[in-house]
């Protein structure tokens, strides 16, 4: 009998620490949220490379266990492997070495040839900046606000660096929205390039870029750092690793480091950014009435940066010669998501005409809303830092 007892008390404790013993409804609402982003990436391609990581983050933040025990296996506990790794966010690590891979990758020779097409870029950022007075209006302190705003960008790296300095209470959600999104961008934005623009509009042939030489390729970087870091220094890490990697790209004497920002480096980079960034969507922390308004102001954000960046080249269009005006169609690539934004404005040009190749024209303003995103979050942390 005392043998049957100890068993059952033995069975008792086992079941104690399983997650069936302490799963509450908002493991199961976090887990069929990573489920679904898992199967928006394989299904739809929805940036896979980021919503794999975090889907199933979210499914590892959300597997239950008792917090009590000090097992010292959850993302907020001290000393837990995941804890370590998620670090890398949380101190802001993750970001500008994404951003060395991006400047690594990047093509700028659109907005090199085209400098006119930064004011698309910068005419995005309304987005930030709109989102940012939505959340004082909605309650949220000064610098929550800017760090919920930044999501406007379209930039995940930037969203957690800034809120990693301004509100990291918040980082999860703003993480999440702002991945989520970037990832969603084939869906919010084409109506809106529809309802905004006319039939004659979309059909407008914009100039071929001319050549640019190796030399101004070369020159980009070191004059884009001075001139933006001098003017916005906090925005220094991110612009820095930016403007470097496209260095190590365009110098042609140091393709291996370039290939390895490019590469590897930025590949395991985004898995352990992804990664975390969904195991810190724990239930416990995440569900909040504030990270459903900080979901909310993600999507007005992006939704005011895309009508921004199509009306800005509307009336930027009547100052123009007949020959020199812009398509409003790649006003939408004024956001950071490289390069879906801009493929999305190639994808709806060709609806219209299919000799219409907008590609090379929408990346000019799609890599300007890069360097526009990191511009206005060391705008953010300079004013509200």
């Amino acid at each position: 009998m005392n043998t049957l007892l100890s068993l059952g008390d033995n069975l008792q404790t086992f079941w104690g620490f399983t997650g069936f013993a302490n799963a509450e409804p908002g493991h199961i609402i976090m887990i069929l949220v990573g489920l679904l982003f898992i199967f928006l990436a394989i299904k739809f391609e929805f940036e896979p490379l980021l919503l794999i990581p975090i889907g199933f983050g979210m499914l590892i933040g959300n597997i239950p266990f008792d917090e009590a025990a000090n097992l010292k296996v959850g993302i907020y506990e001290e000393g837990s492997v995941l804890n370590i790794l998620y670090q890398g966010v949380v101190q802001g690590w993750y970001p500008p070495l994404i951003f060395l891979g991006i400047g690594a990758m990047t093509d700028f020779s659109a907005l090199i040839a085209n400098p006119k097409l930064i004011l698309i870029g910068a005419a995005c950022q309304f987005g930030i900046f709109g989102a940012y007075i939505i959340a004082l209006q909605l309650g949220f302190e000064p610098n929550q606000a800017g760090a919920i705003g930044i999501i406007g960008g379209a930039d995940g790296p930037t969203a957690i660096f800034l809120s990693s300095k301004l509100a990291p209470n918040l980082m999860g959600a703003i993480a999440v929205s702002a991945y989520s999104y970037m990832a969603l961008v084939p869906i919010i934005q084409p109506p809106f390039m529809r309802l905004l623009t006319t039939k004659k509009e979309r059909v407008i042939h914009m100039t071929p870029p001319r050549v640019i030489s190796q030399t101004e390729k070369i020159l980009f970087p070191i004059v884009g750092l001075l001139l933006t870091a001098f003017l916005v220094p906090s925005g220094l890490p991110l612009l820095g690793m930016l403007f470097f990697g496209n260095l190590l790209k365009e110098s042609g004497v140091t393709r291996r480091l370039a290939e390895t920002a490019r590469g590897p480096l930025i590949d395991i980079v985004t898995i352990l950014l992804g990664l975390t960034v969904g195991v810190s969507t724990q239930a416990t922390t995440f569900l909040t009435a504030q990270s459903v308004k900080v979901f909310i102001i993600g999507a007005l954000s992006f939704i005011i940066a895309t009508i921004a960046g199509i009306l800005f080249v509307k009336i930027f269009n009547l100052f123009l010669k007949k020959e020199n005006k812009i398509n409003p169609l790649i006003g939408n690539a004024g956001v950071s998501a490289v390069p879906d934004s801009a493929r999305i404005s190639q994808i709806i040009g060709l609806e219209y005409d299919p000799s219409n190749y907008l590609l090379m024209h929408a990346m000019g303003p799609n890599v300007a809303g890069v360097i526009g995103s990191a511009v206005a979050a060391g705008i953010m942390l300079g004013f509200l830092g």
